[in-house]
């Protein structure tokens, strides 16, 4: 990953490249919204685990200063953060719009995003478990029964939520950025044995993302970087 900026400035890159990871839920939100903005972009995989994690080289991290994926690069220029990246996909192209341009609408969706984005995901991302066993000797068991416990809490909270709000889709029956930060979740819930049908508003959206192309191919287990065992 040396000089890779400048590298990529100089070799005439996509106009979008994605630095991804095949299991970074966050990753993952951002594949979801190219695909449903219709965008091809260049995958350029970031191995979160292999010599100690990629995201740690100084190089990459003079593109994602806090040593994360994802990162966007669109025409030579770097954005860090999913909530951060999908805004901008969808102020840049608006069709189809996955922030409503209701103010209060637009507040439900990114308190939804935010369940997941703040409430959630960052208490069992690959940092915070590595901790947990370097520092505070846990055990696989011991970090999966954690993991397990700050997703139902918040499934729960996004089921009552979304209960009187969600049809096909989390809100009502058109997609929004809310699906993009759901599906990624309900993939770690999946993961950790936490049963979606145990939410039914929850279940219902994720059947009905789970049959669009754009969720299919955003999947983690058909990016680049996917190993053959997790295919």
């Amino acid at each position: 990953m040396k000089e890779v900026y400048f590298l990529l400035l100089e070799a005439g890159m996509s106009e979008f490249v994605l630095y991804s990871y095949f299991r970074s839920s966050a990753s993952y939100r951002v594949r979801i919204a190219l695909n449903l903005k219709k965008l091809s972009y260049e995958y350029k995989a970031v191995h979160l685990l292999k010599n100690g994690g990629e995201q740690h080289d100084p190089e990459y991290r003079k593109l994602n200063s806090i040593a994360q994926v994802p990162t966007l690069i669109h025409n030579g220029r770097p954005i860090a953060q999913s909530m951060a990246i999908i805004e901008y996909l969808d102020l840049l192209f608006p069709q189809p719009a996955l922030f409503p341009r209701d103010p209060y609408q637009r507040a439900q969706v990114i308190q939804a995003c935010e369940i997941v984005n703040s409430g959630v995901q960052p208490l069992h991302n690959s940092s915070i478990l590595q901790k947990l066993g370097t520092e505070f000797k846990a055990d696989e068991a011991a970090k999966n029964a954690w993991t397990a416990f700050y997703i139902r809490q918040g499934l729960e909270a996004l089921e009552l939520f979304l209960k009187p709000l969600a049809a096909e889709f989390s809100f009502g029956k058109t997609v929004s950025a809310a699906d993009c930060f759901m599906m990624p979740n309900f993939a770690n819930a999946e993961r950790f044995n936490v049963p979606l049908r145990d939410y039914p508003t929850l279940f219902r959206i994720h059947a009905t993302c789970s049959e669009l192309d754009a969720f299919k191919k955003a999947g983690p287990k058909v990016q680049p970087d996917t190993p053959p065992e997790f295919k």
